[in-house]
């Protein structure tokens, strides 16, 4: 798929898929190999659980989610129940992306499964803020 957007329709819950797929087989090598593990899921909008978990109400403020264990806090005395997942939410990342009319659509959801998968290596939200300037 194309950086640019160039068709009539809005881009589906299988274009923001194959894009995410591309961000994360462009990730270094040294990251690619653990970032493979994850399940990727792709939603409309995030459910009323992960909403509440953050803290928000409305489903538009939402763009990504990493829900398991970051690998700075995995035992291997327990075991998961599921595997680590990355969720993008469609809706409000074609929101942000309209609303900011600068960047391709593939750089947001580059930028969002970047920061996502940040959190599976155990940084928190200030660690890639530190680093990280995008959202400012």
């Amino acid at each position: 798929m194309a950086e640019g957007w160039t068709n009539r329709n809005a881009p589906s819950i299988e274009d923001i898929e194959r894009l995410a797929q591309d961000a994360l087989e462009g990730l270094p090598g040294m990251f690619l190999q653990q970032a493979r593990l994850l399940r990727i899921c792709v939603l409309d909008f995030p459910s009323e659980d992960i909403l509440e978990s953050v803290g928000l109400s409305d489903g538009f403020e939402l763009t990504g989610y990493y829900e398991g264990v970051p690998l700075t806090e995995k035992s291997i005395s327990e075991q998961p129940l599921a595997p680590d997942s990355v969720w993008l939410f469609r809706r409000p990342i074609l929101d942000e992306w309209v609303e900011r009319g600068n960047v391709r659509l593939g750089e947001l959801v580059t930028h969002i499964i970047v920061h996502e998968i940040a959190h599976h290596f155990g940084w928190s939200d200030d660690d890639i803020a530190r680093i990280d300037k995008w959202w400012e």
